[in-house]
């Protein structure tokens, strides 16, 4: 099986999109956002109440996650696309530019950025780190849930574009 069937192959498969986010308190004077897009995220227990994120080895966010424990979820609705499209840009541009001109709010217990107009946000605690491949999972405990958006529909991917149900 080569990498390119193993990729067509996963398209198939529809996930939702997120925007994982940490505030890193050791860039700069004030600190940095660090933001990224995920589809590789999932419940993993209610009880307790824990999530995963796949993290790509050596990225901006999983060197920031292995020393930032705290970081947040912002569950992208179908009107977020741009959001997505931005935090998911190859030579992408700084972190602090790519929140420059969006709209959040500040985690209570994680000080990371929660995007304005999500479906849901979720703040997390890193609780356990496992390496798979090139990808690192991160598996966090919630530390609040919030659906703030009653209104629309999720933003999801798949075969490679992100879609809306319906």
């Amino acid at each position: 099986m080569s990498e390119d069937e193993f990729r067509i192959a996963l398209s198939r498969f529809t996930a939702g999109v997120v925007l994982v986010t940490a505030h890193d308190p050791e860039e700069g004077p004030s600190g940095e956002d660090v933001g990224m897009t995920a589809t590789a995220f999932m419940s993993v227990s209610l009880d307790p109440p824990l999530v995963m994120v796949s993290v790509r080895n050596g990225s901006r966010m999983d060197e920031l996650l292995e020393r930032q424990p705290h970081w947040a979820v912002s569950v992208l609705s179908e009107g977020q696309r741009h959001i997505a499209g931005r935090f998911a840009m190859k030579g992408r541009i700084s972190d602090r530019l790519l929140f420059e001109d969006m709209s959040v709010v500040r985690g209570e217990h994680t000080d990371a950025p929660l995007a304005v107009g999500a479906l849901a946000t979720l703040e997390c605690r890193t609780e356990q780190r496992v390496t798979a491949g090139d990808h690192t999972l991160v598996v966090a405990r919630v530390l609040a849930a919030a659906a703030p958006a009653a209104e629309g529909g999720p933003l999801t991917h798949f075969r490679g574009r992100y879609r809306t149900l319906g």
